[in-house]
């Protein structure tokens, strides 16, 4: 998922150019289809909220009743967020927000948020829990990409011997 230095990489002629790579990440067709995997699950939560899980909501006893209500409270606020998260790296990948913005506002997001809870869990209705898992998966993933966006840039780029080396010989021939 990155190269040997995870925030840069080297130019051509081994100077040491810093290209941010995980910012690059936000704009691949990786995190387009991330985005809409993000999306569709919280229409899919949503869907299943309003619609068969009320309906399952009924019929089930009272402990698992409560598993449901505080899971699918949990579900939605962690999905908002996620969702939240996705819509900021968006507008900065879209040049609609600049990156000290989205950081200032990405302090706001918890993508965190509250531990998993295996009993109530396993109470859960199964397409209930199969939103839940996907969205812990989710916001594993954003976790991983946030905390890479996150992490200062080295101070100097070892520069690529090799790089430096063929740098000059393509210099010394275009002098010609």
């Amino acid at each position: 998922m990155g190269s040997v230095r995870e925030g840069c990489e080297a130019g051509q002629d081994g100077a040491g150019e810093a290209i941010p790579l995980a910012g690059r990440r936000l704009a691949s067709p990786a995190f387009a289809a991330l985005f809409r995997q993000g999306m569709d699950l919280v229409d899919e939560a949503a869907a299943y909220l309003d619609g068969e899980g009320r309906a399952a909501s009924r019929t089930l006893s009272r402990g698992a009743l409560h598993a449901y209500a505080q899971q699918s409270m949990r579900l939605s606020t962690r999905l908002m967020q996620l969702a939240s998260w996705l819509l900021l790296r968006r507008a900065v990948a879209e040049g609609e927000m600049n990156e000290a913005t989205a950081r200032r506002e990405a302090q706001k997001i918890d993508l965190i948020g509250a531990p998993r809870d295996m009993d109530h869990e396993s109470l859960l209705p199964e397409p209930l829990l199969d939103l839940v898992l996907r969205s812990h998966e989710l916001q594993r993933q954003l976790r991983q990409i946030d905390a890479t966006l996150a992490a200062p840039a080295p101070d100097a780029v070892r520069p690529n011997a090799v790089a430096g080396q063929l740098g000059q010989l393509r210099r010394a021939f275009e002098g010609r």
